[in-house]
């Protein structure tokens, strides 16, 4: 039998474990009593399994919104409750659950958060505020700026590469603010985010990076229409990124956002060649066509006349598709005839909403 399996793991390991520093740790321990049941020699930390547990519970009550002062006390309490055995932590029911609560109660608290640690810079303390507030946050070092109080607790978890504690971070925004904010003020700035730290640490937060947008993508297709309503008898919304482009996730969310709506849609997906388009739209007939272009080095204008201008239906009687020229990569330039450009999610549901509205309130020829 190994050192490690008799006497538990050391802090690195866990620390390695959980996806947060050493530091973290012993300030957990030192700060609010949340440290090994036994020590080796009386001194050096052995994290025992049941020691680890009740760690991982901290980290998905703090990825939950709950203050690290809050998450401790829960846990401190569960670990004491008579009849605790094992490495479960008694009385939890998921991420942010409360011993002692229904399932599914989530953490909600006004209470100061202390970082104790960030790894972009000092030890600091941030005052928690309720409701949607927005202020500085910290993900783990990862550069959050001014954002929601979820968009700490998703990068934590991302960091942590916690997919559980996503899935149920990801499915709550949706819950609790609708789809449109919480893709514009949860989603998107947690991706941003992270991708600004992959593209200056080199591969360090790939798998992070990864692991954030397979979640995403998840929590966004079982985005289901209101009622559960079939989708309108209107053509589709054909939905592609430019060749080139790489980014479908901003798609995605408006795909989400439509079949919420109950509009029908077709997910082309990333980096279509021109001549696969244009066939798919002469194939199709779309009432719409939304063209997503995340750089200016993809942003195709001479593809994007070329869509708006293409013409299907029975002779006498043909039809042009509204084509809307999403993301940042169109902007700088005047939209082309036939063409719309979005300012964002929302702005782009209402457009296509109103046209799918024209398209079905047509008389028939």
């Amino acid at each position: 039998m190994s050192d490690s399996a008799t006497y538990g793991l050391t802090t690195g390991a866990v620390a390695r474990r959980l996806g947060v520093s050493p530091t973290t740790l012993r300030s957990w321990d030192r700060r609010y009593g949340i440290g090994p049941a036994a020590r080796e020699d009386g001194r050096h930390r052995r994290w025992a399994p049941e020691d680890v547990a009740m760690l991982e519970e901290m980290c998905r009550l703090t990825a939950s919104g709950a203050p690290p002062a809050e998450a401790a006390r829960i846990v401190r309490t569960a670990r004491a409750a008579p009849g605790t055995t094992g490495t479960e932590v008694p009385g939890t029911a998921g991420p942010g659950a409360v011993p002692g609560t229904e399932p599914g109660t989530r953490v909600r608290t006004a209470e100061p958060e202390s970082y104790p640690d960030h790894p972009g810079g000092p030890r600091r303390d941030r005052p928690e505020e309720p409701g949607p507030a927005r202020q500085p946050g910290s993900g783990n070092g990862l550069p959050l700026g001014d954002v929601r109080r979820e968009c700490r607790g998703l990068a934590r978890a991302a960091v942590r590469l916690d997919g559980p504690a996503l899935d149920a971070l990801l499915r709550d925004a949706v819950a609790d603010h609708g789809l449109v904010t919480a893709w514009e003020e949860v989603m998107a700035p947690t991706l941003h985010a992270v991708g600004r730290k992959w593209e200056s640490s080199g591969d360090r937060y790939v798998e992070v990076e990864h692991l954030l947008s397979w979640h995403v993508s998840t929590a966004l297709r079982q985005v289901m229409p209101a009622g559960h309503r079939s989708v309108a008898p209107v053509p589709p919304v054909l939905l592609a990124c430019v060749p080139g482009e790489q980014h479908t996730l901003p798609l995605e969310a408006l795909a989400a956002g439509l079949s919420e709506r109950g509009l029908p849609t077709r997910m082309f997906g990333a980096a279509v060649p021109a001549e696969a388009l244009d066939a798919a739209v002469r194939r199709m007939g779309p009432a719409a066509v939304v063209l997503w272009s995340q750089a200016r080095s993809t942003a195709n204008h001479a593809l994007a006349r070329h869509v708006a201008g293409s013409s299907f239906g029975v002779k006498g009687a043909r039809t042009r598709p509204l084509v809307l020229l999403a993301g940042p990569g169109w902007a700088g330039r005047t939209p082309e005839p036939g063409t719309l450009r979005p300012g964002g999610l929302r702005e782009a549901l209402d457009a296509l909403s109103r046209h799918q509205a024209g398209v079905r309130a047509a008389p028939p020829v």
